[in-house]
């Protein structure tokens, strides 16, 4: 009995990567109050199990006593000499239960502890791999998909994660074996375990994306200074660089447009704008509104974060994008509350 029991601690160790020994601890507690409930109520339970002896003992102490008053705690001499020669009054003995005696408690007790520590670990390792991932990329695989609620559940590791419909690009279909990579965007401990909100849409993602792509943002020779993205249509960036000899836009767009390609690509078409982002706001409001031109940018003289920005007439709608989105874009990137106007000051009928 006790061989099957250590080589099954030791399968559950390989499989589910849980410690023999957090199993052991469980299970001892487990077995120390089945025993103290049907032996009494006292503290009186010896519980050793030792894997590498192969020794799983039960056993209720006494004290030995001239006349007994609780049986559960207390022994004569003339039968404490059943278990130790050299009892003696005041003395305690430890009386070792059989197999048969234990046997129901400690099973019932191993199986419940079994269970739950399975869980719990589990949880435990979720938790910690999740959280060394946080604000991070990482690739999982699609295993199932809820029509009716939108959410998609993955599998990253040994574990299991939802990305809900809010979360997943507008448009982006997602099937049962695709591969895709989100950003870990929280991570938060439950009753019920780990929390982990999931992100496809979340502006960090392209962010750790640009990082994995261009080497130069990886060791901080160019920065990423700001980033504001509508999921699945655009996003722009702005970047700058600490090396006066590296041009931060053309780091970030790389040869012939290959690094940003590769991430358009990964967001399945979505439009990416690098821009440089500069100290000046007038210079760094007009790179922001790219693709347009700009002729001028007049910022506001109360103080407040607000410009007048102008525009060649015939690139009216193109610094404002479809919908307002370029202009939308550049706002969040910048912080600044941008009006486009026209050079000539005359609105054409679009």
């Amino acid at each position: 009995m006790n061989t099957e029991f250590f080589e099954a601690l030791t399968l559950l160790e390989k499989e589910k990567g849980i410690p023999a020994d957090y199993l052991l601890e469980k299970i001892k507690a487990a077995i120390a109050i089945a025993v103290k409930r049907d032996y009494g109520g006292s503290e009186n339970g010896l519980v050793e199990i030792d894997p590498e002896k192969g020794k799983f003992e039960v056993a209720i102490r006494k004290t030995v006593v001239e006349a007994v008053e609780n049986p559960n705690t207390e022994i004569l001499l003339s039968d404490a000499y059943k278990y130790d020669k050299k009892a003696e009054v005041d003395s305690v003995v430890d009386i070792p239960l059989e197999t048969k005696q234990f046997g129901r408690i400690a099973a019932q007790a191993a199986k419940h502890v079994i269970r739950q520590g399975i869980r719990e670990a589990e949880r435990g390792q979720m938790m910690q791999e999740f959280q060394s991932r946080e604000h991070e990329i990482i690739s999982a695989k699609v295993i199932r998909t809820d029509p009716a609620r939108g959410s998609v559940t993955l599998e990253i590791g040994k574990s299991e994660a939802m990305l809900t419909r809010q979360e997943q690009v507008p448009g982006e279909e997602l099937h049962e074996g695709d591969h895709v990579k989100v950003y870990v965007v929280e991570v938060a401990a439950t009753d019920r375990g780990p929390r982990v909100m999931l992100s496809r849409t979340h502006p960090g993602l392209v962010k750790r994306l640009f990082e994995m792509e261009v080497p130069e943002l990886y060791d901080g020779t160019v920065e990423l200074k700001a980033i504001s993205r509508e999921a699945g249509s655009r996003t722009k960036i702005a970047v700058c660089s600490k090396d006066a000899n590296v041009d931060a836009v053309g780091a970030c767009i790389g040869p012939k447009g290959a690094r940003v390609a590769k991430i358009v690509d990964e967001l399945g078409g979505e439009k990416i704008d690098v821009v440089k982002y500069s100290e000046d706001p007038a210079e760094f409001i007009a790179a922001a509104l790219s693709p347009s031109q700009v002729v001028s940018v007049e910022v506001a003289e109360d103080g407040g974060k607000s410009c007048t920005v102008k525009v060649p007439d015939n690139q009216l709608s193109l610094a404002i994008g479809n919908k307002g989105q370029n202009a939308r874009l550049a706002a969040k990137l910048t912080g600044w509350k941008i009006d486009i106007k026209p050079e000539s000051g005359f609105y054409g009928e679009e």
